[in-house]
């Protein structure tokens, strides 16, 4: 029977909240089918944010009231949350459950509560949400919905099978209405080919491709930590990050250079997957200019060689014909010290888009501004 956890009552008390069957068979702490049929009211989201929370768990714990604050004042449809970092349930020795958080222990109990309790408490009561996760704390995306604008379906692979999640929950795919919403946590491309971490990458840029060309059917929004840096203006310093190196090593083909996510090749793979899919850079397609405060995502350390070095490797993506849709894109973390960045080394990223009307045939169209 699945079931979800109700709200924390205002007087703060340390019990266990109260379990309430749903309707609908869903349950905010991982549904591992596909979540076919969960529309019953058919609003389509507007308002989205993405956000590598850099461990989800120690948001809650130290940056939560802060981040509650912004959400409450976003008041986002959709929340696609990235490197969760919450290990998937099942116990040691045993096949894992990625929708559902680890509770076999008494350390991962306090921590699933933890967290469910902050997620049943405002302004997150209004939401759903879907967990894809990895077998330890490492990697893992989360997906909130608002209740009010419910998926018809949601699914955990590239190959839009429900109940089969990509290793180390990397993808949350939901389908609305009129359009796709991909979250995804990209793997980092890494420093070294003889690591492999080279191939992945390039097997991963490969499988997106297939991806968009096969979803051309429906427009397509992608969002998350999507770990490159796809033009120069998109660093704050192109010529540190072209010629970075991990302790001197230097890769055999000199477009594999540099940080990884700004190397040549990455950068070439991006472009191709965006130009093939059809897709928009939102917030380069309304910001042309390169914005040092608040024009990137990701901040270095603030203390260290990294100081004052970033870039903008979270994105929102959008089709074509939502183009005309777009009514906002915006970074909300700005300067060095990493400010609105709620204690991760990234900080969300907001899409608006204006609603779409029906045309004599029955189609979308962008409504009149």
């Amino acid at each position: 029977m699945k079931r979800f956890f109700k709200p924390i009552e205002k007087d703060g008390s340390a019990k266990k909240p109260a379990l309430e069957q749903q309707g609908n068979g869903e349950q905010p702490d991982g549904a591992a089918d596909s979540g076919v049929g969960l529309a019953n009211q058919n609003q389509q989201p507007l308002k989205f944010v993405t956000w590598n929370a850099n461990s989800f768990l120690l948001r809650v714990k130290n940056n939560w009231p802060e981040f509650c604050i912004f959400v409450s004042r976003i008041d986002p449809d959709v929340i696609a949350v990235q490197e969760v970092r919450m290990p998937a349930a099942g116990s040691k020795g045993t096949p894992k459950n990625p929708g559902e958080l680890k509770d076999d222990t008494s350390s991962s109990r306090e921590e699933k509560k933890i967290l469910m309790r902050a997620l049943s408490s405002p302004p997150f009561g209004s939401y759903r949400v879907w967990w894809s996760l990895s077998d330890s704390k490492y990697a893992g995306t989360a997906l909130l919905v608002k209740k009010c604008c419910q998926p018809v379906k949601v699914s955990f692979s590239l190959d839009r099978t429900g109940t089969k999640h990509e290793p180390d929950g990397r993808v949350i795919l939901a389908e609305f209405e009129t359009f796709r919403l991909l979250n995804t946590y990209s793997p980092n491309n890494g420093w070294k080919e003889e690591e492999n971490s080279f191939q992945r990458r390039r097997k991963w840029d490969k499988r997106m491709q297939e991806f968009v060309l096969k979803s051309s059917d429906k427009p397509l929004i992608w969002c998350g930590d999507l770990n490159v840096s796809h033009e120069d203006i998109d660093v704050s310093h192109p010529e540190f990050f072209s010629a970075a190196k991990l302790n001197g090593y230097i890769p055999p083909n000199k477009e594999d250079c540099g940080q990884p996510g700004f190397t040549l090749n990455e950068r070439k793979r991006f472009g191709a997957i965006m130009r093939e899919g059809k897709l928009i850079d939102a917030y380069r397609f309304l910001h042309k200019e390169k914005d040092m405060e608040g024009g990137f995502s990701w901040s270095g350390n603030p203390i260290g060689k990294y100081r004052g070095k970033r870039m903008r490797i979270d994105y929102f993506l959008v089709s074509e014909k939502l183009k005309d849709q777009i009514v906002s894109c915006e970074h909300w973390g700005r300067g060095i010290e990493q400010e609105g960045f709620y204690g991760s080394d990234h900080c969300p990223v907001s899409l608006e888009l204006s609603p779409a009307t029906l045309d004599a045939n029955g189609s979308h169209v962008p409504a009149e501004s």
